[in-house]
Order: C-alpha cells, then sequence, then structure tokens
C-alpha cells in the first residue's frame, strides 16, 4: 500500500499558540484582502479573552497522535506529517521536512469537509505555493475528497447530537430546535462552490439531515455564524444569533447547537457558540447546550485511515444513505472560487 503514496500530510488553518503570537498570525489571515484593522483588533481581543491561544493546534496535535497510533494498530506503514497555512508548524517547513525524509508522493488531509474556496480550493493554491517555496525537490501533494457523507463522520457527529440532547427533559422535547451551524460566506462564495452552484450548502443540508435523523423527536434547521467581511457584501443567512431571537419569540424552550461545519473547535466555536450564542441564549431564558466536534471520535480517526486505503485501491469509497454521492478527488475548474 505504500508504494503509490509514502506519507501524510494533516493540513489545516492554524493558530496562535500564545498572546505573541495573535497579532503575526491575524496578519498572515488577513494578507492581500481588505480586512480594517477595526476587525483585526475585534478579533484580536476575542483571541486574548481566551488565553491568546487557539484551540485548533491543541485538536490537530491530538489528532495528530490518533492518526499515527490508528496507522501503526492497522499495520499502515505510512508516516503522518503536519502543516498549517497561517502558522506554526508552516505548511513549507512540513514540506521541507519531508524532503529531508526522502518522501516524494504525500496524500493531504484537510480539516474540513466541504467544498468552499476557503475549505478546499484555497488548500490546493497553499499546496502548489509552498511546494514552489521549496522548489524542485518538494515532494508532490495529493488531497484526499471531501467527506462530508462519510458514514463515520456522520456517525460521529449524531452521537454528539445525542449526547447534547440528553440533558433536555422529554417533556420540553417537542420545543426543542435542533441548529446546525456552519461558517457564513458570501453568497457569491455559496454560488460558486461547485460547478453546479452551491455545493457547499447543499453538502451541508444533507450533512445535518443524515445526523438529524439521529433524533427524529427534534425539529432542525441549518444556520450560519461567524461572518466577517463589509456590510455591503451578501452572506449566507439566517445567523444563528438571529434565529434564537426569532425562536424564543416562537415558544422554543431549549436549543441545541450542532457546530457541523467544524471539524474541530476553532476559536468560532467556542467564542461564537460557547460565548456569544451561549450568552444570547441565557439573556433569551433559552435552555442551550452544544454538541461536541467530531475530530477526537475514534471515527473520525479511522475514516482518515479509510480515506487513505481509498487512494490505494484497499477499499471502496463509502457514503452514507442521502441524495449526493462520495466527495471528488478532484476539483474542476469551475468550482471553489474566491469571491470575485
Amino acid at each position: 500500500m505504500t508504494e503509490t503514496y509514502d506519507a501524510l500530510l494533516l493540513l489545516s488553518f492554524g493558530g496562535p499558540d500564545g498572546p505573541e503570537d495573535v497579532r503575526p498570525f491575524l496578519e498572515n489571515v488577513a494578507r492581500g484582502r481588505e480586512v480594517p484593522r477595526s476587525r483585526l483588533l475585534e478579533v484580536a481581543e476575542r483571541y486574548h479573552h481566551l488565553g491568546g491561544a487557539s484551540p485548533i493546534n491543541a485538536e490537530n496535535r491530538l489528532l495528530l497522535s490518533a492518526i499515527r497510533q490508528d496507522f501503526a494498530e492497522h499495520d499502515l506503514v505510512l508516516p503522518v506529517y503536519w502543516g498549517n497555512r497561517n502558522w506554526h508548524p508552516y505548511l513549507a517547513d512540513a514540506l521541507r521536512t519531508m524532503v529531508a525524509d526522502g518522501i516524494q508522493r504525500a496524500l493531504a488531509f484537510v480539516t474540513s469537509a466541504y467544498s468552499s474556496y476557503s475549505g478546499c480550493r484555497q488548500y490546493q493554491e497553499d499546496i502548489e505555493r509552498a511546494r514552489a517555496t521549496v522548489g524542485a525537490a518538494a515532494p508532490s501533494v495529493d488531497k484526499l475528497r471531501h467527506y462530508f457523507n462519510h458514514p463515520s463522520f456522520v456517525a460521529a457527529n449524531a452521537d454528539a447530537v445525542r449526547a447534547a440532547l440528553t440533558p433536555v427533559p422529554a417533556e420540553r422535547r417537542g420545543t426543542t430546535r435542533l441548529i446546525f451551524t456552519a461558517h457564513s460566506v458570501p453568497v457569491a462564495m455559496a454560488r460558486d462552490s461547485g460547478a453546479d452552484g452551491d455545493l457547499y450548502v447543499r453538502q451541508l443540508t444533507e450533512t445535518a439531515g443524515l445526523v438529524a435523523a439521529a433524533v427524529p423527536e427534534v425539529e432542525w434547521e441549518l444556520a450560519w455564524q461567524s461572518r466577517s467581511g463589509s456590510a455591503q457584501v451578501t452572506w449566507l443567512e439566517p445567523d444563528v444569533n438571529v434565529r434564537l431571537q426569532e425562536l424564543a419569540r416562537a415558544g422554543t424552550t431549549d436549543v441545541v447547537l450542532s457546530p457541523i461545519g467544524f471539524v474541530s473547535d476553532h476559536l468560532e466555536v467556542v467564542w461564537d457558540l460557547d460565548t456569544e450564542a451561549a450568552a444570547a441564549a441565557a439573556e433569551l431564558r433559552l435552555g442551550f447546550t452544544r454538541a461536541a466536534t467530531a475530530g477526537r471520535d475514534p471515527r473520525f480517526v479511522a475514516m482518515v485511515r479509510e480515506l487513505v486505503q481509498e487512494r490505494h485501491g484497499a477499499v471502496c469509497p463509502r457514503r452514507a444513505l442521502g441524495g449526493m454521492g462520495p466527495g471528488r478527488d478532484d476539483c474542476p475548474a469551475g468550482c471553489c472560487l474566491p469571491v470575485r
């Protein structure tokens, strides 16, 4: 199995490890984009409120260790590396280490399950930019497919929703709403997320429906969070906090939030949901629980191995029962475009 590819690269967004990292990290994120300084200061304050470190780094370290252990337990002799888009360990540095270790062809597992510019095409651009930086000796890197409807991803999120619903008394289940959330993006970007349009929204809707089937007694919906950008640009709606207000007025007693759009806890999860949305729910006197993300679940870790085995031809692609097929290995020229 290791004759075709000789390494796996865990590829993620990155985040600051301490207060001194916050400003340079945000400058990396904003480079080349027209982000107002006031917005950067606002986000920086959120990081500092949480101690200056992003939870994504600790989550990725745990995931890296778990993948290595899972590979070893299943006799998959494949070294695993880690590189980030915006912070240490940078992707180019990971490729340099791979060159030193003699790696020639690698697969990349990206911590984003869906089709969008920032969650798909931009990572492929990152790979090519890093390879150009490293030079001719850089290994080739092929991105693994989207896994939004992989049975293991769905099952991990479904169990997390069941656990989050447990504290809600049975007599209030009928007035409880399950809200799946994902990072809002400009509507124009969402329309360009697939060759036939709106793939980002359709994938998220399918995953949410598959997960919600685990708790059929509760109504569900998809809402959006973490909008950041010009007021003149139309973004995906409704915003989760707006929906909390509307649901409270309509008689909802409890809400369970599932950040289905995130593989693991990010700043956007622990601040926008655990802090802001939780405070809004308390003010509205709504019962509030937040489902865990899937990234630490052993089934999610096993899914990574299975995706690698797919590309080696050892197993067939799997998907949960739904209207869409397995994610693509490639990215067609007309999809996942940046906002024009």
